[in-house]
């Protein structure tokens, strides 16, 4: 289970004593990580797979849209795209081709929802999952994680940015958020999407300026409608905020709000407990698609769910930047 980000990787917490003094002692931690990272991508041989590789990555621990960027993605090259995942949350290593009857015990929660859209493989060791998934007919891969694996060679390496977040306070785990130096990852990178919420105004992204290459926008968009009457909502991700908002912003009742942590795996106790809230409130539970897939059948049919997903603000710039991925794709399959 992953633990809340802490409030010090914020950027706007660095006037407070406690805040500096916390990230002072973990500072040399952060040197030691940035380092031992680079040494690791810097010296590792990275292998191609037989087909193209779009790696959707991003530079800070925890959530910034990956997965629905990913799944926007594969809309756009079809059911020929696999997606590959690490299988975060779940006990098989893989390379396993995933299917919708499995439970994210198993395969984790992010490949589940892959799966509802098409060929989708978890595999711990990212090479040997983009040569299972190449071998079983796929013309593309898209790497839901695995920009800072360099086991596996990527054509198309595409940041997502959360940009209300950003790179928070700019320092590398775990005196902040960023998983290596931002030089080394923004050198790696050949496109930012910035994934606005919905409603949420543009921020401006100052450590951005002086990067030369493509700036995408999307936003983060309901695919569904909010159920009425007064709601509790749930969720485990890494900024459950972020979907209390999105509610908020579709003009939901919402009588309660219950973060957890990210890919929190819920428990009977917990989901009795939030039953009994919803009860309380004379309230029906809420939660996001992607919380939704580590609840058992049975639950999932008593609680109301959002799917949410990309929509790029500019279409063509996004088929501009697939494009040679497109052309490979027909080069080698027709």
């Amino acid at each position: 289970m992953r633990m809340r980000p802490p409030e010090f990787w914020k950027a706007d917490v660095s006037g407070r004593d406690s805040a500096l003094a916390l990230r002072a002692l973990l500072t040399p931690l952060s040197w030691a990580y940035a380092l031992a990272s680079a040494h690791r991508i810097r010296t590792t041989i990275s292998r191609h797979a037989p087909v193209p590789v779009i790696c959707i990555g991003n530079l800070t621990v925890g959530g910034a849209g990956k997965t629905p960027i990913s799944r926007a993605i594969r809309a756009k090259l079809g059911p020929a795209a696999h997606m590959l995942s690490r299988g975060y949350g779940g006990r098989v290593a893989g390379p396993l081709r995933v299917t919708t009857d499995m439970s994210a015990s198993e395969v984790g929660d992010e490949p589940l929802l892959h799966a509802r859209d098409g060929a989708a493989w978890i595999a711990r060791d990212r090479l040997a999952g983009a040569l299972a998934a190449a071998q079983s007919g796929a013309h593309a891969i898209i790497l839901d994680d695995g920009f800072q694996n360099p086991t596996l060679a990527k054509d198309l390496s595409i940041v997502a940015v959360d940009p209300g977040y950003g790179i928070g306070n700019g320092q590398v785990f775990p005196a902040g958020p960023l998983r290596e130096r931002l030089a080394d990852g923004l050198a790696r990178a050949d496109a930012i999407v910035l994934l606005h919420p919905q409603g949420a105004e543009q921020v401006e992204q100052e450590w951005l300026e002086g990067f030369a290459k493509p700036i995408l926008h999307a936003r983060l968009e309901p695919a569904g409608i909010v159920p009425e009457g007064k709601l509790v909502a749930f969720a485990g991700l890494a900024r459950p905020e972020k979907f209390f908002d999105t509610l908020t912003a579709m003009g939901a009742k919402l009588a309660d709000a219950v973060p957890f942590p990210d890919h929190h795996p819920f428990s009977e106790d917990d989901l009795k407990h939030l039953e009994a809230l919803a009860k309380d409130h004379d309230a029906r539970l809420i939660t996001t698609e992607k919380d939704a897939a580590r609840l058992s059948p049975e639950w999932r049919a008593r609680v109301a769910i959002l799917p949410v997903a990309a929509r790029f603000s500019d279409d063509a710039a996004l088929e501009n930047l697939l494009a040679p991925i497109r052309s490979r794709m027909n080069t080698m399959h027709g």
